[in-house]
């Protein structure tokens, strides 16, 4: 824009007014829980549909006020919509996230539109990237049957955790005894839990084995994806005497590869549908 700023308008949209709001021109304070509701309101008054006053209003903006923002997205020429860990969080989860990427795409029938979730930690963008370019899907993603499944809350870690679906955990380059809700975190503690992890965390305390590895960026190479998915060859400045996370996959990988196939134990007990007179499993 040939003003910069000044030609631009930011609307922020949090349930309580955060350090941001003082950069936004317009803030929109929702209630708690409220966030699929916002977004479907939007995405009713972006196709010119009637929606219940009363009901909008439930989510803390009157109605009048939503289609004035309608009105701007729509006059843009170029508009964009970042979302946050916290549209997950609530009731809705990933419905939200599809709710607010369905809003982008139907803003396309009007001007341009794009969508970008924002990241809360270092090199998230880059697992989503190697995930989309090895499976065709940027996480949610179960392999149990051979190839790739894609079922955002049911496959998503935090789901498997809080169900205790899995019966361990090998956690890189991240703190889920941190942020993850407090069933999950239960679930950790309870089964084998292996962290490769630079220090010493929240995940790593309640973990079986903690391996110590090097700093990627600081005394391991590698790449790192920035939130706009571009990458940033890194290159270690320090030496570490301690393995990279990959150094520590590919002998875990050779260990796994070396073992025999696991077969189950023959059941013994005579009677047993399994089994024949001689104990030997059928």
């Amino acid at each position: 824009m040939p003003e910069g700023r000044k030609g631009r308008t930011m609307v922020l949209v949090d349930i309580r007014e955060t350090p941001s709001a003082k950069a936004a021109d317009i803030f929109l304070q929702i209630r708690p829980g409220k966030d699929f509701e916002l977004a479907t309101t939007l995405r009713a008054l972006v196709k010119g549909q009637h929606v219940d006053a009363g009901r909008v209003a439930e989510t803390g903006v009157a109605v009048e006020r939503l289609q004035e923002i309608v009105d701007r997205m729509k006059r843009a020429r170029f508009g964009v919509i970042f979302f946050g860990m916290g549209v997950s969080m609530t009731r809705g989860k990933h419905m939200n996230s599809a709710a607010i990427l369905s809003l982008t795409a139907e803003m396309n029938a009007f001007t341009k539109f794009v969508c970008m979730p924002m990241r809360g930690h270092g090199n998230v963008t880059g697992a989503d990237v190697v995930l989309r370019w090895t499976t065709g899907y940027p996480f949610g993603i179960d392999l149990s049957r051979g190839y790739p499944r894609f079922n955002p809350g049911e496959f998503s870690t935090v789901d498997l955790l809080v169900r205790g679906d899995n019966d361990a955990a090998l956690v890189l380059g991240a703190d889920p005894g941190a942020t993850m809700p407090q069933p999950g975190i239960d679930h950790l503690a309870r089964i084998p839990t292996i962290v490769l992890d630079p220090k010493v965390t929240h995940t790593s305390r309640l973990a079986r084995v903690h391996i110590t590895t090097a700093v990627t960026g600081v005394s391991a190479r590698g790449t790192a994806y920035r939130m706009d998915e571009i990458p940033l060859p890194l290159r270690p400045a320090l030496v570490s005497p301690y393995p990279t996370d990959e150094e520590v996959i590919r002998r875990i990988r050779q260990a796994v590869a070396a073992k025999p196939a696991w077969t189950p134990a023959p059941a013994t007990l005579k009677g047993s549908p399994y089994t024949s007179d001689t104990g030997r499993r059928l």
